[in-house]
């Protein structure tokens, strides 16, 4: 159990340190039992699980002020919510579910740490209960590590915000817009003293979603913040409350990590569907390039999208053959009416022109329909 340094919003490694160091002796004090409905969490760092495979967790840290969490067979709620902190800062807690590991505490029969070239699809779905006031966010919390680590904080935390109510925002500042798993995100990137943090925020309150961890797995990657031959320790669902709390709660979570790819140990999720070549021409003040995907994968594509991050100082100004959603930073080019059935084998061409400032250079990753593709 941890008292989530991931969230700071704010200068606190020195309460980080000093509460990591707190860590042991608050789990020797926490009873980890087997959740009956309603069973109910007041201690800080107390936890149990559900299901016989999930681990829910109170995880209140930022303030002293109490904390109440009614545990379900399917998940859990806030039933008391004392205290608050500055919306500009971290906030108080994290009351969450997870499968995998998190401070020792491992989920029953978890498969993480998973390298994450070994995981095939890590499907997940949940059920959010919301309520209208106070200031907080819905959030799931993925975390990546350059080691299969149980403990302490790891390299790269996702975060995916399915809704957000006050005036919060996500750790760092924005760099564009992504489509991942079929919806479109704003995301943030920074760094909170102790780990790197990538953040997708929804433009509306998402209720419910299933879909595949590995998705923004891949679009991590692709922006250099993780690598293919990384591990997967955690996949947590919860909240982050800054005031208030009191009536969220999760109705269901589910997790599910499939491994054993037999494909390339290069690429999260096995073998290589994909290759795009990325001709520039570049000149003083401006570019233009050409982009080719080559479809490497046995099956037809039928509906493309193509995401990569711009490098800094560089903008698109017109592109032809493809719709652009970015046009700095963060951008997805989407096939048009004439392009977007790609045969095995086949190839898909787009371009566009930019203005740039500074040395030139290309972008470094590449994803099609969320999966990493080679460059050449």
């Amino acid at each position: 159990m941890r008292p989530s340094p991931h969230h700071a919003h704010s200068a606190r490694g020195l309460l980080g340190a000093l509460l990591t160091s707190l860590v042991s002796l608050a789990a020797l004090l926490t009873t980890t039992s087997v959740a009956q409905a309603d069973t109910t969490i007041c201690q800080p760092f107390g936890s149990t699980t559900i299901q016989g495979r999930y681990v829910v967790q109170n995880n209140r840290w930022g303030t002293s002020a109490t904390q109440c969490i009614a545990v379900t067979d399917s998940g859990f709620r806030i039933t008391q919510a004392d205290g608050s902190v500055p919306t500009n800062g971290a906030p108080k807690s994290y009351p969450s579910v997870y499968n995998g590991c998190h401070y020792t505490n491992c989920s029953p029969g978890t498969k993480l740490p998973a390298q994450l070239s070994t995981i095939s699809s890590a499907p997940t779905s949940i059920s959010y209960n919301y309520v209208n006031d106070g200031a907080y966010n819905a959030s799931y919390d993925i975390w990546l590590d350059p080691t299969p680590r149980t403990d302490g904080v790891n390299r790269t935390e996702i975060m995916i915000w399915f809704n957000k109510v006050g005036s919060i925002q996500p750790i760092g500042s924005p760099v564009g817009n992504a489509s991942v798993g079929g919806r479109d995100w704003q995301v943030w990137s920074g760094n909170n003293g102790m780990n790197d943090v990538l953040s997708f925020v929804a433009p509306s309150a998402i209720s419910s979603w299933s879909f595949d961890v590995m998705d923004f797995v891949r679009q991590t990657v692709s922006r250099g913040l993780a690598q293919n031959n990384w591990y997967m320790t955690s996949v947590q669902a919860g909240f982050e409350p800054w005031q208030n709390g009191v009536g969220l709660g999760v109705n269901s979570f589910s997790s599910t990590v499939n491994t054993g790819s037999t494909g390339d140990p290069g690429t999260p999720g096995g073998s290589t569907a994909c290759k795009v070549s990325y001709g520039a021409n570049a000149w003083q003040g401006g570019f233009t390039a050409d982009v080719t995907i080559t479809n490497t994968g046995s099956s037809r594509v039928s509906g493309w999208k193509l995401a990569f991050t711009l490098p800094s100082g560089q903008q698109i100004t017109s592109a032809w053959n493809a719709t652009l959603s970015g046009s700095s930073g963060a951008v997805t080019a989407s096939n048009v009416a004439h392009n977007g059935e790609v045969a095995a084998g086949g190839q898909a061409t787009f371009g566009f022109q930019g203005t740039s400032s500074g040395a030139f250079a290309k972008p470094s990753g590449f994803s099609l329909n969320g999966t990493a593709c080679t460059t050449v």
